[in-house]
């Protein structure tokens, strides 16, 4: 029984070790690629605020991931961002009742935005 033990503990090393190694191989976009899809999973609580010049104009709650648009035949990324979240109207920062979950997209070029996981 200890010889089983044994065997199948160097082979939970062997295992770490293997994929360690792949992992460390994997170019920079893949592992971001990887962590994205595990966050997506577990969700998140983010804002988005944007903003025109210093004032607040928009707040997004509860997103869970902001995606960017890709070209549908190039594959290229695209200038803007997009998702869904719960529209803050009186911008309390709380989704209080009658405020929904909207999709919104917003350009690079034309907005100031922060996006945060909320600390609440």
């Amino acid at each position: 029984m200890r010889w089983v033990m044994n065997r199948l503990g160097g082979l939970a090393i062997i295992t770490a070790f293997l994929l360690l190694m792949l992992m460390s191989g994997c170019t920079q976009e893949t592992q971001n690629r990887l962590g994205r899809s595990i966050q997506n999973w577990t969700g998140t609580d983010g804002v988005l605020e944007i903003y025109a010049g210093d004032k607040l104009v928009k707040r997004f709650l509860n997103i869970d991931k902001l995606t960017t648009a890709t070209g549908t035949d190039s594959g290229v990324p695209r200038p803007y961002r997009f998702g869904y979240g719960v529209l803050d109207e009186n911008l309390n920062a709380v989704a209080d009742s009658g405020e929904i979950k909207v999709y919104f997209e917003f350009s690079d070029y034309a907005t100031s935005y922060i996006f945060y996981e909320n600390p609440n």
